[in-house]
């Protein structure tokens, strides 16, 4: 075989790789299309049941559906609100009736001996055993009170108290008594820890 025909079979058998790293030659292959032939296909794609992002994501409410959803939720606490208004007014008129009551009924025993001291005073006429029912009436007056939580305010040689005191008059009585009650003119009374009324008292000055 001659020089020239050896030379011919090696170019023949090059032919198509790049001499620079051997991959192969672009002249007169289509190689834009040996790529997109790589790569799959939207279609495919669309047939393996993945669907594009666009129509995956949740419209967006509009700004009308929240309005909506807000003033739903507000008239609906409101209602709420309003029937516990109403409700809690009622328990405590209720309340207030019935302690009210519970008072009273305390009270119709007293009022029973009251009489009875009256009907007694009419008939006797032993001073001392009058006195004496009348202090046990007293007591028991006081014992009802007591139960229900009112005691009085101590008032008498006590200092004067803006907190428990009313004071309607003022009298020169010493510098011993000086800014002390001298008399009360008035009982006050507590109920718990509250003043129910005060005492009127006289101030030395």
């Amino acid at each position: 075989m001659t020089k020239q025909n050896i030379n011919n079979q090696e170019d023949t058998e090059v032919k198509g790789f790049n001499e620079a790293d051997g991959n192969p030659s672009c002249e007169g292959t289509p190689c834009d299309n040996m790529a997109d032939d790589e790569q799959p296909s939207t279609d495919t794609m669309a047939e393996d049941g993945e669907q594009p992002a666009e129509e995956q994501s949740v419209a967006e409410p509009t700004p009308e559906e929240v309005i909506a959803v807000w003033r739903d939720k507000y008239m609906r606490l409101q209602a709420e609100f309003d029937n516990y208004r109403k409700r809690t007014l009622r328990e405590k008129m209720d309340l207030v009736a019935s302690g009210g009551a519970d008072v009273i009924k305390n009270m119709l025993s007293v009022l029973d001996d009251m009489y009875r001291a009256v009907a007694a005073s009419e008939k006797s006429e032993d001073i001392t055993a009058l006195r004496e029912g009348e202090k046990l009436v007293l007591q028991k007056f006081e014992e009802a009170l007591r139960q229900k939580s009112v005691t009085e305010i101590e008032a008498q040689d006590k200092e004067f108290d803006p907190d428990f005191h009313e004071a309607v008059a003022r009298f020169a009585a010493g510098e011993d008594k000086k800014g002390k009650v001298i008399d009360v003119v008035q009982r006050g009374y507590m109920l718990g820890d509250k003043v129910l009324r005060y005492a009127k008292v006289v101030v030395g000055e």
